[in-house]
């Protein structure tokens, strides 16, 4: 078995092994795969937090060994900052929000055999419970981020993406794709029993679930049509102001976290390495 890491900013993963070819997802900094295949300069590879399958330019994955990779799985923060330099021995490196940190002890931490400071806020999500607040309060950093079909990060993000991401900040997986999303979750019956952080599916005229986003409080929804957005919600489905008109047909509500009172505290790393800092000082 081949593991590997994403030693970039971002790195596309590809339908087919060319450059040419349509980008489906994108890896973000420290991000984990097994590579599956090898055709020339290109390598299949799964993605460890969702499964998904594609192709990379080999040139932008560095391989790891085993136990490095088991390693790392269980031992990473996750950045909270939209964009923030990690400083190598010789360069920087964009750091986006969602990017893996492994090791890092609230200054430092290392991939593979590259050694980083980084002095943003990260956060480990595995150490505390999910909640509405919390989801809220991640996926409004992604505002004005533009549409990108395959994208993860501020400089591109899709709705699928969007809700991904802002999950695995919150210590969630799921899976890629909004059609693979609304398998998982509890079924809400009717809007007025949702609540904040919940998922919006919505379907095309064929039925087929094409489009998805956060619940937020006051019958809003976050999410990227055109650019991450905030928009009216009711039991039709997204109403958009500026244009006077529904853009997206209402199908189910998923809920993936329970129902309690926001988060206070968080296992947070700052710059001074510190543990236990309020969640509110964050964003």
């Amino acid at each position: 078995m081949q593991y590997g890491i994403c030693p970039l900013s971002i790195a596309p993963i590809r339908v087919k092994p060319t450059d040419t070819s349509e980008m489906i997802s994108q890896l973000l900094f420290g991000e984990l795969v097994e590579i599956i295949e090898k055709e020339g300069s290109w390598i299949k590879v799964i993605c460890l937090w969702d499964d998904y399958e594609g192709w990379m330019d080999i040139k932008q994955i560095e391989p790891i060994l085993t136990e490095v990779y088991e390693s790392y799985k269980s031992n990473s923060f996750y950045s909270l900052e939209l964009i923030q330099p990690a400083a190598g021995n010789n360069h920087y490196l964009p750091i986006t929000i969602g990017a893996a940190l492994p090791d890092f002890d609230g200054i430092n931490f290392r991939l593979n055999k590259n050694k980083y400071t980084f002095s943003g806020q990260a956060i480990n999500p595995f150490s505390m419970e999910a909640s509405p607040d919390l989801i809220c309060k991640i996926g409004r950093k992604f505002l004005y981020a533009p549409y990108l079909w395959g994208g993860r990060s501020p400089f591109g993000i899709d709705c699928s993406g969007l809700t991904q991401v802002v999950y695995k900040l919150a210590g969630i997986k799921l899976p890629r794709d909004s059609s693979q999303q609304v398998e998982g979750g509890k079924t809400i019956n009717i809007i007025d029993e949702a609540q904040p952080g919940d998922l919006a599916f919505f379907e095309n005229k064929k039925g087929n679930i094409t489009h998805v986003g956060v619940l937020f409080p006051d019958r809003k929804i976050l999410h990227a049509s055109g650019r991450v957005r905030i928009d009216d919600i009711d039991h039709l489905g997204i109403h958009n102001k500026e244009i006077g008109q529904y853009t997206h047909h209402l199908r189910i509500i998923k809920r993936f976290i329970s129902d309690h009172e926001p988060l206070k505290y968080s296992v947070v790393a700052n710059e001074k390495g510190e543990e236990g800092e309020q969640l509110e000082t964050l964003f």
